[in-house]
């Protein structure tokens, strides 16, 4: 048995077609039949059932399909592992980050480590924290930074930093000057919001439940940019991480009263996954500016 035939089961598992896994391979019909042909003798099992319309996976292919993807996953590791240079003078890393840390931490952080390692190449996505979690379980990511305790068994975490909403406004606004904002003066306030997908505005949903809060909500938007854009140029407020204010020349944090509670950012990555360099480093340096960039 070759590599080939595991890359081909695996592609006519993921689009029920021959036809279409043989276009996305770039080989022939026949032959990507001819090798899962193959494939099923050396196994003595079926692997597909071809009488319908679609080709479905036979209860041995569905055993086999996890054991195939596990093996795929662990040589792409021994490649990447050939291939590590612990000096860095090379390598490659992929990072996920949830919105809001783009605007405080990201940056800096980046930067840092461009700075340090330039012959590493860096691949730098935002995603929330459900889809992160699918990837580093996929081996499509390495490192993951998001909120709360992981929901997979097989990522792994660590503590990150701890960080407080705040109502986030301009600096022109007429509450810019205060220290805190109370209950009542909150509720006034009309207000953009990050739309409900995002872990920030459901924490900000169980701050509102806890203190029994009606906010007045003009507002929504799912990026994060455009609400701070909104902000900077209107009237109107947000609530978001302190943080993020202290890193915008145009943005002021005031805190509230009642506290909302403070949440905590991890670091992730797949349990048992090979650690490159390039890997190790990225998370000693996202450590040391996590603890920096506490709030």
């Amino acid at each position: 048995m070759l590599l080939r035939h595991l890359n081909y089961f695996l592609a006519v598992a993921q689009y029920q077609s021959f036809t279409r896994a043989a276009r996305a391979l770039h080989v022939s019909q026949p032959a990507l039949s001819q090798q899962v042909r193959q494939l099923e003798e050396h196994l003595g099992a079926q692997l597909f059932d071809r009488t319908g319309r679609l080709v479905r996976l036979t209860d041995a292919g569905e055993v086999y399909l996890r054991y195939a993807r596990q093996a795929l996953q662990d040589l792409e590791e021994g490649r990447r592992a050939l291939h590590d240079v612990s000096d860095l003078s090379r390598g490659s890393l992929r990072v996920a980050v949830a919105p809001t840390f783009t605007s405080y931490l990201i940056g800096p952080l980046v930067e840092a480590f461009h700075r340090r390692y330039p012959n590493v190449r860096l691949v730098v996505q935002e995603m929330l924290q459900e889809r992160v979690e699918t990837q580093l379980v996929e081996d499509e990511l390495d490192i993951g930074i998001a909120f709360e305790k992981p929901t997979s068994a097989a990522v792994e975490f660590q503590a990150l930093l701890i960080e407080t909403l705040a109502l986030v406004m301009s600096r022109t606004h007429p509450l810019a000057e205060r220290r805190s904002i109370d209950r009542e003066t909150l509720m006034r306030e009309s207000l953009v919001l990050l739309t409900p997908e995002f872990a920030t505005r459901g924490q900000i949903e169980r701050y509102c439940r806890e203190y029994d809060l009606d906010l007045n909500v003009s507002m929504e938007s799912n990026s994060l940019n455009a609400v701070i854009e909104v902000v900077r140029r209107t009237g109107l407020a947000t609530l978001l991480p302190a943080a993020i204010a202290g890193n915008s020349e145009y943005l002021v944090a005031v805190s509230l009263d009642p506290a909302p509670p403070q949440r905590r950012a991890i670091l992730m990555q797949r349990k048992g996954a090979y650690q490159s360099a390039a890997m190790r480093a990225f998370i000693e340096l996202a450590l040391k500016y996590g603890a920096a960039s506490t709030f």
